[in-house]
């Protein structure tokens, strides 16, 4: 525990893109302990507590706070990090920090994901009755109903709902006053940061139509509703929430069929997506997010070094088909004939003559093909 800075976990590697997760009222970073560690394949993933919950200090606000207060204390921790720009998800009162920090920090957020969320949170009067309730008799009781307020009937985190019960009550009710005096709605128009706002359908806190206010006002927003989910959506459903940040965050897919062409070529590509029929659509996709959209888009390996190290896999494996396709595509990626037939020659010494014989067929077959076309 820190009394300067937010509590925080870290995971994911160094030099990924930075992306920032904040948690519910009443939560810890345990809200994330489902999604966190899979978005951490692609980002450095930074998921903190707000203050009075989990291991933050309480003292980290007071009386009065407000959105822009937390906001500020996260932004502290980003430069306590060295982060610079990140993208940034948050549920409930985490969004609305990711909200005021897209209004009023645009340089920081490369991109930004508000889930079970809101541009307002119903007026002052209730936050503020419950701020009272809280500094009057602690939290105990209103834990009682987390279950209720949080997650769809007979579903539950006991982890989460302990958090709730032994947040701190100032700092909880601190909170609170950040949520009576929250209301962005009007300057909505002005984010200009990608934004999508998840729903989750059963949610009775923020219902859809507080994450669709947000997506109709934002320019260019995105929506996604997700089916048996309450408040909690991370916890509750988060394979649903994952794919959504994935692909929001990454871009994977369109990024990787843009690679894919690229490499490939259209032809390929159009072929292979016009053999697609339900049953294989799901394996397409996969490629395409993975294969393509995270590998072949890693600028630790040029595309040339991809190719060839390519070639050599399908040489061990003796997937001469895809070895056809793929020394057009070094081609593509700028390889010479001389260069791939170099590389198929280190392939017999590591591979095993016969396949590397085989390779050479395939490779000579295929470049004379092109000397054709080119003539």
């Amino acid at each position: 525990m820190t009394d300067i800075l937010l509590n925080h976990r870290v995971e994911g590697p160094a030099s990924a893109p930075a992306l920032l997760l904040g948690p519910s009222l009443g939560t810890s970073y345990a809200l994330w302990d489902k999604v966190a560690p899979e978005l951490a394949v692609t980002h450095r993933v930074v998921r903190w507590d707000l203050p009075g919950h989990g291991g933050s200090a309480a003292g980290l606000i007071g009386a009065g706070a407000t959105v822009g207060d937390l906001a500020g204390l996260v932004l502290a921790l980003a430069d306590a990090l060295g982060v610079e720009r990140l993208a940034y998800a948050g549920v409930s009162l985490g969004g609305a920090v990711g909200l005021h920090l897209a209004v009023h920090h645009p340089d920081r957020l490369s991109s930004l994901a508000v889930i079970c969320s809101s541009a307002h949170f119903n007026g002052a009067k209730p936050w503020e009755e419950r701020a009272a309730l809280v500094r009057r008799e602690g939290l105990a009781g209103l834990a009682e109903g987390a279950d209720a307020r949080w997650f769809t009937p007979g579903f539950t985190v006991p982890g989460l709902v302990r958090d709730h019960r032994e947040a701190d009550p100032e700092a909880y009710a601190a909170c609170c006053d950040a949520l009576a005096a929250f209301d962005l709605r009007d300057r909505l128009p002005e984010i200009t940061v990608p934004v999508l706002a998840v729903a989750g359908r059963e949610d009775p806190a923020t219902p859809p139509a507080h994450l669709r206010e947000i997506a109709d006002a934002v320019p260019g927003a995105a929506l996604v509703e997700i089916p048996g989910a309450s408040h909690l959506a991370p916890a509750e459903r988060p394979e649903a929430v994952l794919t959504a940040l994935r692909t929001h965050f990454s871009g994977s897919a369109r990024r990787g069929m843009e690679v894919r062409r690229e490499v490939l070529g259209d032809a390929h590509v159009d072929r292979a997506q016009s053999r697609q029929t339900p049953f294989t659509a799901r394996f397409q996709d996969f490629i395409s997010r993975y294969a393509w959209g995270e590998i072949w888009t890693d600028p630790t390996l040029t595309r040339r070094e991809r190719s060839m190290i390519t070639l050599t896999a399908l040489v061990a494996h003796g997937h001469y088909d895809e070895l056809a396709m793929h020394v057009r595509a070094a081609r593509r990626n700028g390889l010479t004939p001389e260069e791939i037939g170099a590389v198929l020659l280190q392939t017999a010494v590591y591979c095993g003559v016969p396949a590397a014989n085989s390779a050479f067929a395939v490779a000579q077959r295929v470049l004379a093909e092109d000397d054709a076309d080119r003539t």
